[in-house]
């Protein structure tokens, strides 16, 4: 398929200016999608422009990653209720080498004819002077067409403090990144959000004026969940490409909770498999929606791209430790301070269970896993009390520091899915200790991935 009917059959195609399509069917193209590092992480609403490029040069024609070192320090108005805060250059920098890194995978930047290029747009707006900026870009946009772009109109009408100059003037500095990757690099085609075309179109105007050539553009429907939330926002926030801000394990969770009335859409978005394979994962989520089959081709294909083969497998490591039974002993500390942060929670000091340990029955009374040392006997006796995921089977067994993981945590689970963590800590409980949640600790699996029996 051409580079247009792939974004067609996949839903991804919004709009594009007219000419674009013929374009592309005339030869290859190099186009590119920008991306401001005005936070340490892209997260996966990053993702869609992500794959326009990914689909773009699978089709055959070259893609450039733009960083936007320079335009991260102004700050993108779109979308944008409020000014954003400005950021320091060291602070940008070490955002833009961040998403250089997460931008990496996705792309072959080398082997290949159509190789693709990661550039910075810092390069040519750092040391640009002022008044050449004015002369030679600034005279070439009328301010009473600038207001009528949506991403400025909309901030005029519902903004809480207006627009300053400084965002006022991001729609120049993206029309000039254009024109530098035109005359440049070739690139005849910008890609984007919907919510970037009045900033695309400026670009291409831009083109026209300078050149007296065309440009194009192309952009990717934006996101929202069957229930109407943005996508790729949660309770807990964003969902991050980084691992330190969102583990491996939630975001393949993330992907794992799918609604199933959005997972059609994210299925021909984000998987890399041809056509029929995804029509057939359509079918298997319409037919035998108990498989779960193609919410977890979904998950771990992401997963993989973003974290590696090892992420994926750590990911799902701790996913069957919570919903299948695995052994805890698998995790590192980390993690299950990680899987483990939303169950009840306590905190025992460390000495009571050094030497001989501490009896089972009083250490389940004293974190709270149970409300007396009689229902910690009763609980074990009838075999529904695990630690670690393995069954205690003895009501006289004591457990000691060497039980806990790294010597630090203790997982403990009654019945199916109630868990409590105890972390060993230096303090006395009384000093330290949280004491139990009154959380409901229950957790679902089939809101949290495939079944225990369907999960690779």
């Amino acid at each position: 398929m051409t580079f247009f009917e792939e974004l067609r059959w996949r839903g991804m195609l919004a709009d594009a200016t007219d000419g674009a399509e013929a374009a592309f069917a005339e030869g290859a193209q190099t186009a590119y999608v920008g991306f401001d590092p005005t936070a340490s992480s892209l997260h996966v609403g990053h993702l869609l422009p992500i794959y326009g490029l990914v689909h773009l040069q699978r089709a055959g024609h070259r893609p450039i990653a733009l960083v936007g070192g320079g335009t991260g320090l102004i700050g993108d108005p779109s979308g944008k209720s409020q000014e954003r805060k400005l950021l320091t250059r060291d602070e940008v920098a070490a955002n833009a080498e961040a998403v250089r890194r997460q931008l990496e995978p996705f792309l072959d930047f080398r082997g290949v004819a159509n190789q693709a290029r990661m550039l910075n747009n810092l390069e040519w707006l750092g040391d640009m002077p002022l008044l050449d900026f004015l002369r030679d870009v600034g005279k070439h946009f009328p301010v009473n067409v600038m207001l009528r772009k949506e991403s400025v109109r909309r901030r005029l009408e519902e903004g809480e403090a207006g627009l300053s100059y400084t965002e006022f003037s991001y729609l120049l500095l993206q029309s000039y990144d254009f024109y530098r990757l035109f005359s440049d690099h070739g690139c005849g085609v910008q890609l984007g959000g919907q919510d970037q075309w009045g900033n695309i179109t400026a670009g291409t105007d831009l083109i026209r004026r300078i050149t007296g050539e065309r440009a194009h553009g192309v952009v990717f429907p934006l996101i929202t969940t069957a229930s109407g939330v943005k996508f790729g926002k949660t309770e807990a926030g964003a969902v991050w490409l980084d691992p330190a801000r969102t583990s491996p394990y939630r975001f393949y969770q993330f992907w794992l909770n799918t609604d199933d009335a959005d997972l059609p859409r994210y299925l021909r978005y984000f998987l890399l498999r041809d056509r029929g394979e995804i029509l057939g994962l359509e079918e298997s989520l319409r037919d035998r929606p108990q498989d779960r089959e193609a919410h977890e081709a979904l998950a771990a294909h992401i997963t993989e791209r973003v974290h590696g083969a090892t992420g994926l497998a750590r990911a799902r490591t701790a996913t069957n430790v919570l919903f299948g039974g695995g052994a805890v002993d698998e995790l590192e500390a980390a993690e299950i301070s990680d899987i483990f942060s939303d169950v009840p929670s306590s905190r025992v000091e460390r000495s009571a269970l050094e030497g001989e340990g501490m009896a089972a029955v009083a250490l389940l009374a004293e974190a709270g896993v149970t409300g007396s040392r009689g229902e910690a006997r009763r609980g074990i006796e009838q075999g529904g009390i695990y630690l670690n995921n393995r069954r205690l089977d003895d009501p006289a067994a004591t457990i000691g520091v060497e039980d806990a993981v790294e010597g630090r945590f203790l997982v403990f689970r009654r019945g199916k899915k109630r868990f409590h963590l105890v972390e060993l800590g230096s303090t006395s409980r009384d000093a330290g200790a949280t004491g139990p949640s009154s959380r409901d600790a229950a957790v679902d699996p089939a809101r949290a991935g495939a079944s225990p029996e369907t999960r690779a």
